[in-house]
C-alpha cells in the first residue's frame, strides 16, 4: 500500500491529572527521525513515546507533542507574585528614600520593576501520577489518526503515479512501432547511395546486406524495451505490497528506468524516437519526485 511521508493525527483523553492532548505530524525524511516535546513529569516516558511510534511509521520526521491541561486549564508555568517579598522591597524603597532625602513616590511601577518580586510557580505535580498504559493508548490512537492521513494521501500520490506510468507505456509503444522502420529507411538510403557512387543499377546485395545487419544490431532496442515494460510491472506491482515500506524500492526501479530510457536516447538515430526517450526521462523525473513523498 502506497503511503505518504507527510500526515497529522491528534486524541485526547480525561484522566484525573486533567485532560491529556496528544498531536503528531510528519514530514518526508529518508529515514525514521522523532522529536518528542513533553510536559513537566513526562521526561520518564520520552524513550517509550518513540517506541511506541515505530510499530506504525518507518521513514519520515515525525514530531510527537504531549499536553495535560490540568484542572480546567489551571497552568504550572506561569509566574506568581511573591506578596512577601513585594512588601518587603516596598518597605525598602520607602526606607532608601527616606535616608537618602530623595523625591518621589514608592509606587506599584517602582516594586514591579524588581523582579524578584515574580516567582516562578510550584509545580502542580512534577510527576503527575497518569497510567502509563493510557498516555500509550491515547499516543496509539493520535498515530492511528496520522496513518490514516498518510494513507489518503498516498491513494491520491498512487492516481498520479499510475497516469505517469500510463504515458511511459504509450511512449514506450511509440519507441516499439517506430524502432524497426529505422532500417527500412536507412537499407534504402544505403542503397541509393551506392548506385549513385557506382553508377550502376545492381547493387551487391551481400554487402548491403552485411551493412544493415551491423546496424540492426548496433541499433537494436528490443532488450532495453523488453526490461523497461518489466520495470513498469514492478512498479505497479509494489503498489499493493502489504506490511512493509515500498518508497525506497520504487526509487530504485526507477533508476533502473531512468538507464534503460537513456539507452534508448543514445540508439535512437531517429527524431521521433529520441523525443519518446527524452518525453519518458521526463515523466520519470515527475515520479521521482512523487516517490520522495511515499513511505
Amino acid at each position: 500500500m502506497i503511503r505518504s511521508m507527510t500526515g497529522y493525527g491528534e486524541a485526547e483523553l480525561a484522566t484525573d491529572q486533567g485532560r491529556l492532548r496528544v498531536e503528531v505530524k510528519s514530514v518526508n525524511h529518508r529515514f525514521f527521525n522523532a522529536s518528542v516535546r513533553t510536559p513537566a513529569g513526562f521526561d520518564r516516558l520520552e524513550n517509550d513515546l518513540t517506541s511506541w511510534l515505530r510499530p506504525f511509521i518507518s521513514r519520515g520526521h515525525v514530531h510527537l507533542v504531549v499536553s495535560l491541561d490540568r484542572d480546567g486549564g489551571a497552568r504550572d508555568d506561569l509566574p506568581v507574585l511573591d506578596v512577601e517579598r513585594a512588601r518587603h522591597c516596598a518597605t525598602l524603597l520607602a526606607s532608601l528614600k527616606d535616608e537618602l532625602g530623595l523625591s518621589g513616590e514608592v509606587d506599584l511601577i517602582s516594586v514591579a520593576r524588581l523582579g524578584d518580586v515574580f516567582r516562578p510557580a510550584e509545580p502542580l505535580a512534577r510527576r503527575p501520577d497518569i497510567d502509563t498504559g493510557a498516555v500509550r493508548e491515547v499516543v496509539e490512537e493520535a498515530v492511528r489518526g496520522l496513518v490514516g492521513f498518510r494513507e489518503a494521501e498516498g491513494a491520491r500520490l498512487r492516481h498520479d503515479m499510475e497516469e505517469r506510468l500510463r504515458a511511459l507505456a504509450s511512449a514506450l509503444e511509440c519507441v516499439e512501432r517506430l524502432a524497426p522502420q529505422r532500417l527500412i529507411r536507412e537499407r534504402d538510403r544505403l542503397r541509393e547511395a551506392v548506385r549513385e557512387l557506382s553508377d550502376q543499377e545492381d547493387v551487391d546485395q551481400d554487402r548491403l546486406a552485411k551493412e544493415i545487419a551491423y546496424l540492426a544490431e548496433k541499433w537494436d532496442v528490443n532488450e532495453e524495451i523488453v526490461r523497461f515494460r518489466s520495470h513498469l510491472a514492478h512498479f505497479r506491482e509494489t503498489f499493493d505490497v502489504e506490511g512493509e515500506p515500498v518508497g525506497k524500492r520504487l526509487s530504485f526501479v526507477l533508476q533502473e528506468m531512468n538507464r534503460e530510457a537513456n539507452t534508448l536516447g543514445a540508439k535512437a538515430n531517429d527524431g521521433a524516437i529520441a523525443r519518446a526517450a527524452v518525453a519518458m526521462k521526463e515523466e520519470i523525473e515527475r515520479l521521482r519526485e512523487q516517490v520522495e513523498n511515499v513511505e
